[in-house]
Order: structure tokens, then sequence, then C-alpha cells
């Protein structure tokens, strides 16, 4: 999440300061995109909100407070939303100052956000939450667009994560990575140049 916001705010400034340009296909491709990141942002605090943090707060009782974090998600949403509605309009010929904005106030939440959960939940999660409930919990998180996300692992995740993603998910795994890389490839370059 944090990588592709940082890529695509980097693009949309790039573009709004004059250093790169967008065609249409291009502009489209961004703003496409753009959405695919939201989608996957909200698919993944709406997670949290229904199934981790309920999973979290029945383990650790009074030991863990995730209001403020929550609190968090639902200033989430109108953002992604800015973000989508500025897309749109970049797509359709529009600058791409206010989507660089819009993509600069979500990625600083996003940031803050995941370090403060990293800090405050994972110990929580390691002292409290059993290896059985959370392997349980893991199961009921699918959803969103699998080739999106599989993209990001494939992208972000290192040697070892990759390993144990291997490990949970099979043989199928590396299939589909082999299906999809050339046209994320493809899609990564006309988003982000190179």
């Amino acid at each position: 999440m944090r990588g592709d916001l940082h890529r695509l705010r980097t693009a949309a400034e790039d573009l709004d300061a004059g250093r790169r340009r967008a065609d249409a296909a291009r502009a489209a491709a961004i703003a496409r995109y753009a959405e695919d990141v939201c989608a996957a942002i909200h698919h993944h605090h709406s997670r949290e909100d229904e199934i981790v943090w309920p999973v979290i707060e029945r383990a650790a009782g009074a030991a863990v407070d995730l209001a403020d974090l929550s609190d968090d998600h639902s200033e989430l949403d109108p953002l992604l939303d800015k973000v989508r509605v500025t897309a749109r309009a970049f797509a359709a010929g529009g600058g791409a100052g206010e989507l660089a904005a819009a993509l600069r106030t979500l990625s600083d939440l996003i940031d803050e956000h995941i370090e403060e959960e990293e800090r405050r939940i994972f110990p929580v999660i390691e002292k409290y939450v059993s290896a059985a409930d959370w392997k349980a919990m893991e199961k009921s998180l699918r959803g969103g667009d699998p080739r999106f996300e599989l993209s990001w692992a494939d992208r972000y995740a290192t040697p070892d994560e990759m390993a144990h993603i291997r490990r949970l998910a099979g043989p199928v795994l590396s299939l589909l990575l082999i299906l999809i890389r050339p046209g994320q490839r493809r899609r990564q370059r006309l988003v982000f140049g190179g």
C-alpha cells in the first residue's frame, strides 16, 4: 500500500510540476491504478474493522484500545473518495495538482496509521492472540482483487515473506505469478514509466 501510494504521489507531483507528461492512455492508466489502490486500501481497513479488530479485542480485552485506529479508518473513506474523484478528473483531461494533493494527504495518513498499528498492535497480537485464532482469522480475510494484491506481494515482499506466502498458497501461486507478471509489468511501465 505505502509503496504504491508513494509512487503514485511522486508520479502525480512530477506531472503537476511538468517534470513528466501523460498522454490520454497514461492518464487513464494512472487513474485506474489509483482506483485499484483505493479499493485495496478500503478492503484492507474494512476487513480490519470487521474481522481483525474483534479477534484482537476478544483475546486482549482491556489490554487494547482500538478506538483511535478505527477513527483513522473512518477518515480514510472520504480521502479514498477524493483520490478517486481527482483521478477521474485527471484522466478526463484535468491537471494533476488536485490528484497529487489528494494522494499526499492519503499517503501521509496511511503512513502514520500503519506505523501506529505496527507499534501498538503487533505486540498485543503476539502476546494475546493464539496462533490458531490468528490462522482462522486469516482465512476469512480473503477478498479484494487477488491479481492486484498478488502483484503487490510480488513487488514488495521480501524473499522470506514470499516463501511464507508460497507455503500457504501452494503451487498455484507460482503459476498465477507467471501468468500475471507480464501484464503487471506493462501496466507498471505505463503508469510509472521506466
